[in-house]
């Protein structure tokens, strides 16, 4: 069977499983939420799925990985995972709001939210559909862009589980807002697309964490969107931790989108998995907004991460800073492409941008590209990447004080990772944080 067959094969499974949901789902196929769904498979079928001779996805060829490890004719199963099994993969020591998901379904019965109504709105985006169609007109799929990221297409054509979240106006929710996607690959391989939709109010404040896990030793694939909207002087921390199985192939989109005098800081933590895609946009279109992307990635074994950002400085007066920050052992691959624009009329735009991986083996490799576009003439602008090795001078002078090699490496590993680190912001989540890179530094690296 030629290459391009298979590529037809594997868009057709897709558009059948499409016209399956359309069949499910009857009546709800009237809600205004199917007609964006139409639209996104119409795009999908006109992108078809990326090969590595699509630029965006030059060095993550997911196309050949999804033919070879899953069938997506069959359904997507449910899954079944124990409430204990659920239970021990809590973060510690943390008070939060949980919602677990479980293959991308919403579990009611497996989640707690602490905070009252009047702070936090939680649905799931099933219910949303229909019993908030105004709100989900207003903002799903409206930044998010479909019509040029095929991944992007099939989550918003497949969009049925997830999560809608509503922060009203001048409202603090004081304890983090904790989701759990659990794969449940116990007995088949499993894949999910969830949606996710979080509305920060004007003048409101919250902290989401995502944590994605999978259960058994199947292949599991989670292609997740989560659009978040951050309205006048909101403060929103967003939290992404990745530490999944060997055997988790992961593509995910986070769209921000800022109005003015708003605050947004994304901190992305990638520690294993297969193969993984992430991508991170925000646009700035307000004067007075504030960005920040923090990213750290502890590779090993052949495992493959991809960090795509993109910050899009639309009106004037606004700041960005980006910090990613990779170690790479054995035969990993790391992938950093960030792109800064700076629009004509956002003038008095100070946009910061820095890439820098330590790379500890031979066969390990980083493809970096950070990038600025800058149409304004009264910005402050810079960019800029490093790959290296350790520090050899320092691994002397620490070793001349009497640490051993092993130790002094671990760390100057561990004070290159501090710079993403202490810039978070909840405590137990940066001890846990702390807890699990050093316990890994010193365990692989």
């Amino acid at each position: 069977m030629s290459e391009s067959t298979k590529d037809i094969s594997l868009e057709k499974e897709f558009i059948d499983n499409f016209e399956a949901l359309e069949s499910r789902i009857n009546g709800a196929s009237a809600l205004p939420v199917h007609k964006v769904r139409k639209e996104a498979i119409s795009a999908f079928q006109k992108l078809g799925v990326p090969t590595s001779k699509n630029e965006e996805y030059k060095f993550t060829d997911l196309n050949k990985t999804l033919r070879k490890n899953f069938d997506f004719s069959s359904p997507a199963h449910p899954g079944n995972i124990s409430s204990d099994l659920i239970n021990n993969h809590f973060l510690p020591d943390m008070d939060t709001n949980k919602l677990v998901f479980i293959n991308g379904i919403y579990s009611s019965e497996l989640s707690t939210i602490v905070s009252p109504e009047d702070q936090l709105l939680v649905k799931d985006f099933s219910s949303a559909s229909e019993e908030n169609k105004e709100e989900l007109q207003s903002y799903f799929a409206k930044y998010a862009d479909y019509d040029s990221d095929a991944f992007v297409a099939l989550n918003t054509a497949f969009a049925e589980h997830g999560s809608f979240i509503h922060i009203p106006d001048n409202k603090v929710v004081e304890k983090p807002i904790a989701l759990y996607f659990f794969n449940d690959a116990q007995e088949e391989k499993s894949y999910n697309q969830p949606r996710n939709l979080f509305v920060a109010g004007k003048n409101s404040q919250a902290s989401f964490i995502e944590v994605f896990n999978t259960i058994g030793d199947s292949a599991s694939f989670t292609n997740i969107v989560t659009e978040i909207v951050v309205n006048e002087n909101a403060h929103i921390d967003y939290y992404k931790i990745q530490n999944n199985r060997d055997s988790a192939f992961h593509v995910g989109t986070t769209q921000v989108w800022q109005a003015r005098s708003s605050h947004f800081s994304a901190y992305t933590f990638t520690l294993n998995g297969a193969m993984i895609r992430n991508n991170l946009n925000i646009a700035s279109d307000g004067e007075g907004c504030e960005s920040h992307m923090y990213g750290l990635y502890l590779l090993h074994g052949k495992t493959h991460v991809d960090n795509h950002t993109v910050v899009d400085h639309i009106k004037p007066n606004s700041f960005s800073n980006e910090l990613y920050k990779g170690i790479m052992e054995d035969q990993s691959h790391g992938v950093f492409n960030g792109k800064v624009y700076v629009r004509q009329a956002a003038q008095k735009t100070n946009a910061f941008q820095s890439n820098k991986n330590i790379l500890l083996s031979d066969e390990a490799t980083i493809n970096s590209k950070p990038q600025l576009e800058i149409w304004a003439d009264d910005v402050k602008c810079s960019h800029g990447c490093t790959t290296g090795q350790l520090d050899e001078e320092a691994m002397f002078y620490l070793q001349s004080r009497g640490i051993s090699k092993e130790r002094a490496r671990v760390l100057l590993l561990y004070a290159f990772a501090t710079d993403v680190l202490e810039n978070v912001k909840l405590e137990p989540l940066k001890n846990y944080l702390e807890n699990l890179i050093s316990e890994r530094l010193h365990k692989d690296f």
